[in-house]
């Protein structure tokens, strides 16, 4: 009855873990990088080899039988890898274990038949840390678990006897290597001692506990998706570096991408720049300000570019300077603030400059503005900064009234310093605007 039991169990099992099997997850394999990669992780294998009662543990009489036999056997297994390392297996095995014991003249054997035998085992796959390989050839594994059998033994040994079949602990202990010769299919090649949990597996109930070899060879087949690869010979370290590569790759053309949108913006900016602060009718007012562009040559224009309709009459006359012109500039200079990196006068220096203009009005005077930078950043962007400025000024003062004639604006960047560029007092002293009334 508690044999019947057992195989009823055993039966039971296998059907469930069949069922697993093919309700396997059906998440599609994608060649996205960085994405969540698909892999058969169930298999089962079917394997035909040497049984003997031969194992590397014997003593020298190789237990109550001096001499080994070999039988065919016959096993197989389904597995579940859990990790590309570490897997779970149930195996089964079916065949006959023979031996002899020859001493003085006389001969007995034993033939132990196994009716049927099952056993969990853990499955430690040791050879999957390949560099550069993601998909390994040769994955050497090793084995233990623990297992329960029907066996029954024939033996005229005279210190033992024969018996029906009895059910036995044991513990599988293997170590082999598979071959992957493709995706879905491995040979397999591997050898396990079976230590058993009595002492009559052979017939004769003396001496320590009996034990058993299987030498095999078989195939192993993964089940899933075709095309994808089994985990079990799945190098983590090589994927992770394949990856690697490829993050990286992206990230350089992401960046050089960015670059190149960054310099066709700067670019544009640039010709708009030089547009709007170009002077295409020569009238003395920068196009951006210019309100009347495509006026003739040689005409006398306000500060929006607009033809006067009424010319001031050019009186030559000498020009006097006081003191209190001058502090008019100074104080127009010490009160000149711009947004940093930019030409664009800040309110707070509105009324010094008005000052400024309304003595340009007044005395008709003329006024050179010099842009000066300190060293920091290219040649190219500090001469352009002063120069901008200080037509920045000059249009500011002609939007006032002054006449754009009599204003010259230049920019000489940072190769005029009146102080050391070295500290960071000495660059504000660089960084200004010269004010120079004749």
């Amino acid at each position: 009855m508690k044999s019947k039991i057992t195989k009823a169990a055993m039966v039971l099992s296998l059907v469930g873990l069949s069922s697993q099997l093919f309700a396997q997850d059906g998440d599609s394999q994608t060649s996205e990088s960085f994405s969540k990669k698909y892999f058969r992780t169930w298999s089962i294998g079917l394997n035909g080899g040497m049984l003997t009662h031969y194992t590397p543990f014997n003593n020298k009489n190789h237990g109550n039988f001096n001499t080994p036999y070999e039988s065919w056997g016959y096993g197989g297994y389904i597995k579940k890898q859990i990790v590309p390392g570490f897997g779970i297996q149930a195996d089964f095995l079916g065949g006959k274990v023979r031996g002899a014991q020859v001493a003085g003249g006389t001969k007995s054997t034993f033939e132990s038949k196994i009716d049927w035998s099952a056993a969990i085992s853990g499955n430690f796959t040791i050879a999957n840390m390949s560099l550069n390989q993601k998909r390994n050839f040769l994955s050497p594994y090793a084995t233990i678990g623990a297992g329960y059998m029907s066996s029954g033994v024939d033996t005229d040994n005279p210190l033992g006897a024969s018996t029906g079949y009895k059910e036995n602990w044991f513990i599988p202990v293997g170590a082999g290597f598979k071959l992957g010769v493709s995706k879905g299919v491995n040979i397999d090649l591997g050898y396990t001692v079976n230590f058993m949990k009595s002492t009559d597996f052979d017939g004769v109930s003396l001496g320590a506990n009996d034990r058993f070899s299987y030498a095999h060879a078989g195939l192993e087949i993964a089940l899933g998706r075709k095309g994808t690869s089994q985990l079990q010979n799945f190098s983590p370290i090589a994927a992770l570096r394949e990856e690697s590569a490829a993050e990286s790759a992206a990230l350089r053309k992401a960046l050089s991408s960015s670059e190149e949108n960054a310099r066709r913006e700067r670019e544009a900016l640039a010709a708009k720049y030089a547009q709007e602060m170009g002077d295409d009718d020569g009238d003395g007012v920068a196009n951006k300000f210019d309100k009347c562009p495509g006026t003739p040559a040689n005409t006398v224009v306000d500060g929006a570019g607009c033809a006067l309709k009424t010319p001031a009459p050019v009186i030559q006359e000498k020009v006097i300077i006081t003191e209190a012109d001058r502090r008019v500039v100074d104080e127009a200079i010490k009160n000149l603030e711009f947004d940093l990196g930019k030409s664009t006068i800040r309110e707070k220096s509105y009324a010094t400059l008005n000052r400024v203009a309304a003595l340009l009005i007044e005395k008709n005077f003329s006024l050179k503005l010099a842009g000066h930078t300190d060293n920091t950043g290219s040649m190219a962007l500090n001469l352009r900064l002063s120069k901008d400025r200080a037509e920045s000024i000059k249009a500011y003062l002609v939007g006032q009234g002054a006449n754009p004639s009599r204003i010259e604006a230049t920019g000489y960047g940072p190769n005029q310093p009146i102080a050391s560029n070295k500290t960071a007092d000495g660059r504000q002293k660089n960084r200004r605007v010269e004010f120079t009334l004749y």
